[in-house]
């Protein structure tokens, strides 16, 4: 049964303008058919091997590096006496600085070292990675900062309520997640022999013709739940180790092979806080490639629990702490001036960053608001699945939730 949970705005790092309907209602060929990537395919082929032609027609094509899983973006302020603080945007680079730059390491820029993100209004999208370049590629002017940032920074400075800042984020989680599988799938699973990529970037294949296995990106997929006491008006939120203090969130793990979704969210809610759990209802979903380097792209799975039993047992391998919270709680830790507060400082981090301040000197964590007033505890910010999931619960309640 579905939450009724309004899909009309995307979580971040979902609806991605350069894949699915986004773009193919914007293309007179979808950007994701066989026809629309083999004419992207041949293009670049084209202008890597044409420098006269790749100067002419190098406008229709934009690449976005990347460095050590990190993207490439600019800062900058909308007029020097803007109140507003600056904004970030991805970096996107011509063909022609690309290919420079890999030259000036020693090296040649390939068609098969390019990764294809789609199209849209006639310009193509590539992700190119910079990493192993050895040098400290070089885009930016006197105009225009730029830097490598890491993408946990620039989820929590996109501003939530611009589409068009929602769109570079899930573009640039897009990329990275595809780049970061390409790098875990070098070699052969099943032989051990060296894989190369094939359709621009969205498959590979083992180059040992007695074997000759695709490979094609992982997603990993993760059941996120917030467990409800419905007759008391309460919801089940837990603590780890690694948060910032005062940070609670929901319940989340991954499913076992031959499991449903519906069992994960049962096994591991009873797993971890010795909950047992009846009705499961799918809220919504969400990709998230900001995980572990070994899984590039995990698929939050967002579910409403209803508990059966509430007797909290925390298995203190997994969570630090675990409590029921009243919805009063909840929806005081639901403060959004906070987030917007940490929103606007992350978006001087990543304008500090493309100055070239690094970490380390004075500049504030990725996502910590022990700032001024402090309240008892505070939720995920809206970047993630887990703060709709009980901001959906502390407004709205489940009133029609359950058949």
């Amino acid at each position: 049964m579905e939450s009724g949970y309004s899909t009309s705005r995307h979580h971040t790092f979902a609806g991605n303008p350069l894949i699915g309907a986004a773009a193919a209602s914007s293309a007179s060929v979808p950007s994701d058919s066989d026809d629309g990537l083999e004419s992207a395919v041949a293009s670049i082929r084209n202008l890597l091997a044409d420098t006269a032609e790749e100067e002419a027609a190098g406008s229709g094509i934009r690449i976005l590096p990347f460095r050590h899983g990190k993207p490439l973006v600019e800062s900058s302020y909308a007029s020097t006496n803007s109140d507003e603080g600056p904004t970030w945007r991805l970096a996107w680079q011509s063909v022609h600085k690309c290919r420079e730059l890999f030259e000036a390491s020693g090296l040649k820029l390939g068609g098969e070292s390019l990764v294809y993100l789609g199209q849209r209004n006639e310009v193509v999208y590539w992700a190119l990675d910079f990493t192993d370049l050895n040098l400290v590629s070089q885009f930016g002017s006197e105009e225009r900062k730029n830097a490598y940032v890491e993408l946990r920074t620039l989820m929590v400075a996109a501003d939530w309520s611009d589409e068009n800042a929602m769109g570079e984020i899930s573009i640039a989680g897009h990329a990275r997640a595809i780049l970061e599988w390409h790098g875990l799938c070098q070699f052969c699973g099943r032989c051990g022999t060296k894989t190369s990529p094939q359709k621009a970037g969205k498959r590979r294949h083992c180059q040992n013709d007695s074997c000759k296995k695709s490979f094609y990106p992982r997603v990993d997929p993760v059941v996120i739940m917030l467990v409800i006491d419905k007759a008391n008006d309460r919801a089940l939120l837990s603590r780890q180790s690694r948060f910032v203090p005062r940070m609670w969130s929901c319940l989340a793990g991954f499913i076992e092979p031959g499991e449903s979704l519906e069992e994960a969210v049962r096994r591991e809610t009873q797993e971890e806080v010795g909950i047992e759990v009846g009705e499961v209802i799918y809220h919504s979903s969400q990709p998230w490639p900001v995980g572990p380097s070994s899984m590039p792209c995990q698929l939050m799975v967002g579910f409403f629990a209803f508990a059966k039993s509430f007797d909290i047992c925390v298995d203190k391998n997994e969570l630090e702490d675990a409590q029921w919270h009243s919805r009063e709680d909840v929806k005081k830790a639901l403060t959004f001036a906070e987030y917007k507060k940490a929103q606007r400082a992350s978006t001087f981090r990543v304008d500090h960053i493309c100055g070239g301040v690094e970490k380390g000197q004075g500049l504030a964590s990725d996502f910590n608001v022990e700032t001024g007033e402090l309240a008892p505890m505070f939720v995920p910010g809206p970047f993630s699945i887990a703060h709709h999931l009980i901001s959906s619960w502390a407004n709205e309640g489940v009133v029609g939730l359950v058949s």
